[in-house]
């Protein structure tokens, strides 16, 4: 059912027709032979992953509710059979197994959450992070160096920096040292953009306690502020009672009789 979903989708691109041809679905499974075609038609054409995500997007939108149904009845099958098979395997492993086998879902778990915050972060136009002196030297130099694989190119381009005299470093260091000043203004930037559309969790922490600090400073001083004003008040509303008082009133009486 699956192939022919994706057969469905894969019909409506160029010379898909001529290329693919599915095979019949085996309790669920699709044959080897259908995912080999797959893998042949990725190979030697130009579609990409996300167009052809798109077509079987398309192609499960359009179709009527009765065939989603057989679709999705098929799927609820799959599941259970996935659950059962899944309970069996876990009967069969020690205590030390099931905990390695949490610990590497909980690093699947955190790589994924990273790369989804990477993903984020570039989206959201974070400054890139500043280039040591090594960096930059290594970049203007990759190419020529001696090695065909990266690492091998990455270790001779790292015993050439150690080979270089102070003088010689001093340039990329002070490439280095510019870069952190432009780092630094556009990540100053960047947060008081994320501040303005209440991203306050990407500052970072040390600008975030500077930041909680200003605000509890402006909050004392308003407060302050505001506790003269009330104390000014109360003693002017206290002069206006004193003043009215039956007992101020005879003295300015006899006051005045007095004069």
């Amino acid at each position: 059912m699956a192939a022919a979903l994706l057969g469905r989708a894969l019909a409506a691109l160029p010379s898909a027709r001529h290329i693919l041809r599915f095979s019949h679905v085996n309790n669920g499974k699709v044959e080897l032979a259908f995912l080999e075609k797959v893998k042949n038609f990725f190979c030697f054409t130009d579609v990409s992953i996300l167009e052809i995500a798109k077509k079987i997007a398309y192609a499960w939108k359009e179709l009527p509710v009765s065939e989603k149904q057989t679709y999705e009845a098929a799927a609820k099958v799959e599941r259970q059979a996935y659950k059962e098979e899944l309970a069996k395997y876990k009967a069969q492993l020690s205590p030390a197994q099931i905990v390695a086998l949490k610990e590497e879902r909980r690093q699947k778990r955190a790589k994924r959450k990273a790369m989804r915050k990477k993903r984020e972060l570039t989206v959201l136009g974070k400054p890139k992070r500043p280039r040591t002196g090594f960096n930059i030297f290594m970049s203007e130099h990759f190419h020529e160096a001696k090695g065909i694989s990266v690492q091998a190119k990455m270790k001779n381009l790292f015993e050439e920096w150690q080979d270089l005299s102070s003088s010689q470093k001093q340039t990329y260091l002070q490439l280095a040292e510019d870069d952190k000043v432009r780092y630094e203004n556009e990540m100053k930037s960047w947060e008081e953009q994320m501040v303005d559309v209440g991203r306050e969790d990407l500052i970072r922490y040390k600008n975030r306690r500077l930041k909680k600090s200003r605000v509890a400073t402006e909050k004392k001083t308003v407060k302050n502020v505001v506790s003269k004003k009330r104390v000014k008040t109360i003693k002017k509303i206290q002069r206006t009672k004193d003043s009215s008082s039956p007992e101020v009133i005879a003295k300015l009486k006899t006051k005045n009789s007095e004069e």
